[in-house]
């Protein structure tokens, strides 16, 4: 596989079942109702788990408040008889969070996929007239509010993997930190 066409794979939302990032052995779990008010107080509750040095200014919050506004707007419809189920796991080198949502699915993926995918290309290509019609991903059921760039940010933060199961209600991430030591940052062991 060439070098451009692996880099666009890793710019792809990818739907594996069986990937390891679904599995929740070890990992913490809150479940929440659809209340789009209270997306705030819910990401601090988990937030508030995370080593302080891996919370980047507030990146993780931000991260996870989005995936959980997906879930709840998207996904639930914001029905608060619909629950929101987070599963989350910090240390020192990493964050992995999954998030399940009771509603249908991302059934735009391949269009949001294709839509990154030509972004992309257009911004390493620094085709900024060309740029400015995809600018945000508007699937069937969005809003004027809505512009995909939660997920644009999400595969960039997330270099550990970001991936949805089968009925896409589910998505589970990682973000690698690097080790420190004494606040110093080390890139390898060797």
């Amino acid at each position: 596989m060439s070098p451009q066409k692996a880099a666009n794979e890793a710019k792809k939302i990818k739907v594996d079942e069986n990937s390891p990032l679904f599995d929740k052995t070890g990992m913490f779990h809150k479940e929440f109702p659809s209340d789009f008010r209270q997306i705030r107080y819910f990401t601090l509750l988990i937030v508030q788990t995370a080593p302080p040095d891996i919370k980047e200014l507030n990146l993780l919050e931000q991260q996870i408040s989005e995936i959980i506004k997906n879930a709840v707007k998207h996904g639930n419809k914001c029905d608060m008889e619909k629950k929101v189920r987070v599963w989350y796991s910090f240390s020192p080198e990493h964050a992995h969070i999954v998030v399940e949502d009771e509603g249908e699915g991302f059934k735009d993926l391949e269009k949001w996929n294709a839509f990154n995918t030509k972004r992309s290309s257009l911004l390493e290509g620094q085709d900024f007239e060309q740029l400015a019609d995809y600018v945000s991903f508007r699937g069937q059921a969005a809003d004027e509010n809505d512009g995909g760039n939660a997920l644009f940010a999400a595969l960039e933060y997330w270099n550990g993997g970001f991936v949805f199961n089968q009925k896409r209600n589910c998505v589970a991430m990682l973000k690698r930190f690097p080790k420190r030591r004494l606040g110093v940052h080390v890139e390898s062991e060797a």
